[in-house]
Parts: structure tokens; C-alpha cells; sequence
């Protein structure tokens, strides 16, 4: 019998938020990952929120020894004008089920402290789940120039590549919560996979799932179905479908085994202004321009294309049914 292979040491950088919070159960259920710590921010629910629902989240899964470092809460240029999802994830960001003050607290270092700390501790074996706006990691590639090598790889939910945004045509909700710290992160050198709503709106986890869910007896599948329920109205409305879409869980579990989707790679830039603020746009770096432009010499990323749906609405299924 050989050695089992070491865990994957994961970071998720988040802003609970009803999909947040199925992504973090996934992963405390998931064997191949160890959760080493959650950093907080703004996105579904301003910062401070997604702290205290973050430590409620560990709290309730009983695994208050994971720490809590909070982020930023405005953007990389001091921007405090935040778009706030509230209408998708409810008041509390989890589907207004008020939920008592955790007791857990957070720690000193802010996030970007916190991830430049287990950088420089684990060079190379960190992966950093980005299930929100990309703030935090801007701001530890700013205070650390060597941070995109340290860093082993960094999963980003986000982008809307080749397809309609969900904020609006141009931009998907995560870079459009602060494109000028998405553009930093695309071009910093990390080794990156982005996850695109190209990708997470082929994973849907529909009426019948959550019937089954409903009837498990895991605490994890309990508490989800109490959530849920905001989320499931907002996607009726707002989609006209009867289900919901599993962006943080997908990110997620590409972090765990990327062999669940396929990807392509090029450069990956973020507008910053005007009507398209927030469009990522991706080169696929076939074609040798004549003039000098804004995308030479910029480093590749892989960009999801497919994903195995129906084994990631499983795997999200099993894992939170786990007893």
C-alpha cells in the first residue's frame, strides 16, 4: 500500500452568500481537499456579513478551527460604491433565515495578510477558490510582488466568456464587482483557471434535488434546503427556470479534480470602463498582431469550456447528503 496522496491545501476567498455556502459544505466534505482557511469578501452580501456568515457557515458544519481572515471592504481603487446582491441571496446573504450571531471570531491578519502568510508557508501548495469579487488577491499581489509565483493555483469564479453577463450583457457579477483588481489578477502570472457562467449555467440543481435533498437525514443537506428557497424564487424570475445554478460549487470542484471540465488557454484582459465595464475578454493568441497592443506579452490562463454537469450536480449531491 502506497502513501494516499497529500490534500490539496485550499483557500476560499468568499462572500456567503446561498451558493457560498454549498461550495464550502462541498468542501469540508470532500476528502482530497483540507480547507485551510476562508477570507471574506463583498460580492452577495457587503464584507462585514460575509465574515459573520462565513464563521456561522463553520460553526454550523462544527469546524470552528478553520480560520476567518476578513477582506477588503471597498474596491482596489477605494471604490465603496458595492454592488450588493441581496436580492438574490437575501438580506442576511442566507435566504433571510436570521441566523444567530456565530460565536466564533475572526483573525487579526487581514485577508491579503493571510494569504500572503500561508504563501510564503506552503510555497506552491496553496489553491485559492475566488468565489467573489477579486479585491483580496489584488491586494496581495500589490503588497507582494512575488505572491502569483508562491501561490500554487488560483480557481476564479468568473468572467462570462463568449456569452451574456449576468449584471448586465458585458459583465459577470464577480469582475464587475471590481474589474480594475480582476485585471490585475489575469495578467499577474499566477498560475489561473477561470470558471466562467459559460460554464456554471450548463450545472443546474433542479426542483427534484432538492426534493431529495429535503429527505436526507445530513445536517448539510438540512440546512441547505432552509436556505434555498430565496434563491430557487430568484432564478424562477429572473431566468423562468425551475432550479438554480451552481456557480461557487462548480468552481469548487474543479479545484478538487479538474479533469470534471475541459479548458482552453490564452490571455484573459477585464475592461475597466465605459459600458463594457467588466467584460472579460479572452485571446486566443492564434494571430500575430502588426501593432503593439495591450495584450503582448501578457501570461496565459485557462479558461473553462465544458463541464461534466451531471457529475458535478452529483458530486454536490453526495457530499451534502454525506451523514
Amino acid at each position: 500500500m502506497g502513501e494516499a496522496p497529500a490534500r490539496k491545501k485550499i483557500i476560499i476567498d468568499t462572500d456567503p452568500g446561498i451558493d457560498d455556502a454549498l461550495a464550502i459544505f462541498v468542501a469540508l466534505n470532500s476528502p482530497e481537499i483540507e480547507v485551510v482557511g476562508l477570507t471574506t469578501i463583498y460580492g452577495n452580501v457587503y464584507t462585514t456579513l460575509a465574515t459573520r456568515n462565513a464563521l456561522h457557515l463553520l460553526e454550523v458544519a462544527e469546524r470552528s478551527d478553520i480560520p476567518v481572515a476578513e477582506g477588503s471592504h471597498v474596491t482596489i481603487t477605494n471604490g465603496n460604491k458595492l454592488r450588493i446582491a441581496d436580492f438574490v441571496h437575501g438580506a442576511d446573504g442566507l435566504g433571510n433565515q436570521n441566523f444567530p450571531t456565530p460565536r466564533g471570531s475572526k483573525v487579526d491578519q487581514s485577508a491579503a495578510d493571510f494569504l500572503i502568510h500561508l504563501a510564503n508557508l506552503y510555497p506552491g501548495e496553496i489553491t485559492v477558490v475566488a468565489l467573489g469579487p477579486l479585491t483580496n488577491l489584488a491586494l496581495a499581489i500589490q503588497l507582494d510582488p512575488e505572491f502569483p509565483r508562491k501561490i500554487g493555483q488560483i480557481v476564479i469564479l468568473g468572467g462570462a466568456f463568449s456569452v451574456n453577463g449576468n449584471v448586465n450583457p458585458a459583465a459577470e457579477a464577480n469582475i464587475f464587482g471590481d474589474p480594475d483588481a480582476a485585471d490585475i489578477v489575469f495578467t499577474s502570472g499566477s498560475d489561473i483557471l477561470a470558471v466562467g457562467i459559460n460554464v456554471t449555467h450548463q450545472v443546474v440543481l433542479t426542483d427534484e434535488d432538492l426534493n431529495q435533498l429535503a429527505h436526507s437525514k445530513a445536517k448539510f443537506a438540512q440546512y441547505v434546503c432552509k436556505i434555498l428557497g430565496v434563491y430557487f424564487s430568484y432564478h424562477h424570475e429572473a431566468y423562468s427556470m425551475q432550479g438554480v445554478y451552481l456557480h461557487d460549487p462548480t468552481a469548487l470542484l474543479a479545484a478538487v479534480d479538474p479533469s470534471l471540465l475541459t479548458y482552453t488557454e490564452g490571455v484573459v484582459r477585464v475592461q475597466t470602463s465605459g459600458i463594457t465595464r467588466g467584460l472579460t475578454l479572452f485571446d486566443n493568441c492564434k494571430k500575430k498582431y502588426g501593432e503593439l497592443n495591450e495584450w503582448l506579452h501578457k501570461p496565459k490562463v485557462k479558461v473553462a469550456v465544458t463541464v461534466a454537469a451531471p457529475a458535478v450536480v452529483r458530486l454536490v449531491m453526495d457530499r451534502l447528503m454525506q451523514e
